[in-house]
């Protein structure tokens, strides 16, 4: 049995899970890569890294080409059915599709998890531009406009504490990095009822994003954005075409999601 390790990250870890996803997630980083590059690069013996690698292949999580292992589709598998199963993201699937066709821009949906936001869907028009960020990412949430519209269902207390857990890094010159500003914007996006995102996480995009909310409290704090070049999204624009388009489709997600 592996031995519980009490690291300053929670006390009672087991080290050989902590050990396999370090594995995973520099596989991820390095790409595809050798067992001595893989134990020089985490500073284990060598054999320690072929015994991991070897059981996260017989796994099917890794694949081995030639003597060199890189991630398998068995990740897509589990996040596809992961994103499947999360309530309202059918709907909101649909209906940000809609959107991004009729306005030729990029439509997203970003869930909240562990204080971070998570872009669970993407949906890219030809004509669309944004900052290609892939299906799956997590980022801090101030960086976006999904990430404020989902502080902004958070309490100022809620805020402060995940500011403290992650800090406020900038992106951008643009990026909000005090909190009291924060919470200034935070306040303004919820008398709103949106948030904006001025090139504060990529120069040169915009975005905004409504919440879909919920009367149940135990539901998943959720939203969805439409995204692109700063010169297509100027203030009239947002305000008489793009913005009740977004606004009538969280209507429809929030309707669907009530009632089936």
């Amino acid at each position: 049995m592996d031995e519980n390790t009490n690291s300053p990250k929670g006390r009672n870890r087991i080290s050989s899970v902590d050990n396999v996803f370090n594995i995973i997630e520099t596989v991820q980083e390095m790409g595809p890569c050798g067992v001595s590059e893989l134990a020089d690069r985490i500073d284990v013996p060598k054999s320690t890294a072929h015994v991991y690698l070897k059981t996260l292949e017989d796994l099917r999580y890794v694949i081995n080409e030639d003597g060199r292992y890189r991630l398998s589709l068995q990740f897509l598998q589990l996040g596809g059915l992961v994103r499947h199963n999360r309530t309202g993201y059918q709907a909101a699937r649909s209906e940000i599709g809609t959107v991004s066709q009729r306005t030729g821009e990029v439509g997203t949906i970003g869930y909240e998890e562990n204080g971070l936001r998570v872009l669970v869907y993407r949906s890219e028009p030809v004509e669309g531009v944004s900052d290609n960020a892939p299906t799956g990412e997590f980022t801090k949430m101030h960086w976006t406009a999904v990430g404020k519209a989902l502080l902004a269902q958070h309490t100022d207390d809620e805020i402060r504490d995940i500011a403290d857990r992650y800090g406020l890094p900038a992106a951008t010159e643009n990026t909000i990095t005090d909190i009291d500003d924060l919470l200034e914007a935070i306040d303004e996006i919820r008398v709103q009822g949106y948030s904006v995102e001025d090139e504060e996480r990529v120069s040169g995009i915009r975005s905004i994003a409504v919440p879909i909310t919920s009367e149940d409290p135990d539901s998943e704090n959720i939203a969805i954005s439409i995204a692109g070049p700063k010169h297509r999204f100027d203030t009239e624009r947002i305000e008489d075409e793009l913005l009740p388009e977004l606004q009538n489709a969280a209507n429809v997600i929030e309707l669907q999601s009530r009632h089936y």
